[in-house]
């Protein structure tokens, strides 16, 4: 069996509310593992801290409790003050958001935000044309910024930066949650064959279950900051044990589905 890639075990964090009335808890005691290659979902309704645990993963945010592992190294709640250190720690854990043009910069062609990507991290910028064409991405998307692009090859282009630092674990932020259904199903595939290829582990946050039941092995389900149900995708989504899992299953549109009561 392979080791586990990612190991997280009581990740908590907690915000103050408005007026000093206490605190808000986002994330509560959130406990699981990644193997080498694997896919975990993490599903929930807005507001139930899924995001909030994505960016304690990554280190967008400070975590008041808790211990993130990947490959055995523990990485710390500050962020490391040297930059080779900086670059080592970015290189275990990369991030895809919901929405990728926040996140370009629009001055850049594709070609040029990968090659100021791979120079960065000292890897070969003769890596550009592998790394568009692992996207689906050609010479016409190569050679344009990201206003130019659709919102579909544009995720496709922000999934093409984070691999081109080699991480060792790819978090989604509702990654595909802006794109019609058609270009949903090419980036799932996508991102089942980069992981298949390259042993990628992915962390696929979103409120959509289809999407991660396509996606994912395994599954959280999370409710106001706790993990109310955890196991494998397919035993989850089909036989749920939580009240609430019934009741996210249940608000799926299915088939013959009327909106109107």
């Amino acid at each position: 069996m392979p080791q586990d890639l990612l190991t997280v075990v009581g990740l908590s964090k907690s915000y103050p509310l408005p007026g000093g009335g206490g605190r808000h808890q986002a994330a509560a005691d959130v406990t699981f593992t990644v193997k080498k290659g694997g896919s975990i979902g993490i599903v929930g309704e807005s507001g139930s801290g899924k995001t909030t645990v994505a960016r304690m993963l990554v280190g967008l945010v400070r975590q008041d409790s808790g211990t993130v592992t990947v490959k055995d190294r523990p990485r710390e709640t500050r962020p490391p003050r040297t930059r080779p250190a900086r670059l080592a720690r970015a290189r275990e854990i990369q991030m895809v958001f919901q929405d990728p043009y926040l996140s370009l910069d629009p001055r850049l062609t594709s070609a040029q935000c990968l090659r100021t990507a791979l120079r960065l991290h000292g890897r070969d910028e003769e890596l550009v044309t592998g790394l568009l064409d692992q996207v689906g991405l050609g010479t016409r998307e190569a050679g344009a910024r990201p206003r130019e692009l659709s919102g579909g090859q544009r995720q496709r282009l922000a999934i093409a930066r984070a691999l081109a630092v080699d991480p060792e674990v790819l978090v989604l932020d509702e990654a595909v949650a802006a794109l019609d259904v058609s270009i949903q199903a090419q980036i799932l595939q996508l991102l089942g064959e980069i992981r298949r290829e390259t042993g990628v582990a992915l962390v696929f946050v979103s409120h959509d279950l289809a999407v991660v039941q396509h996606i994912t092995e395994e599954v959280l389900v999370m409710r106001e900051g706790k993990v109310v149900e955890q196991g494998a995708t397919a035993q989850v989504l089909t036989t749920p044990q939580d009240p609430y899992t019934h009741l996210l299953l249940a608000s799926v549109p299915r088939e013959g589905w009327n909106p109107t009561p």
